[in-house]
């Protein structure tokens, strides 16, 4: 099946200390090998409401062009 969106973000999220939803901001809190890790934050309270992680794509061998690039400079040494 494919993919039919690409990502969500809340921008409200049921806060438990103002009973009520609430605008929310993220907040970066870890960069990891995979990905990173950020936190949902009231903007009212600022009670950590949420977290997630956002993957990051691999790395991807270098292109051609790349190589003969390298290959000059190596050269020219």
């Amino acid at each position: 099946m494919p993919q039919q969106f690409g990502a969500f973000t809340a921008s409200e999220l049921y806060c438990p200390k103002c009973q009520a939803a609430q605008p929310v901001r993220e907040r970066l809190l870890l960069v990891l090998p995979d990905g990173e890790l950020y936190e949902f934050l009231c903007v009212r309270c600022a009670s950590s409401l949420g977290k997630r992680t956002v993957s990051t794509p691999a790395l991807t061998a270098p292109t051609q062009a790349a190589r003969r690039t390298t290959q000059k400079v190596r050269r020219l040494r």
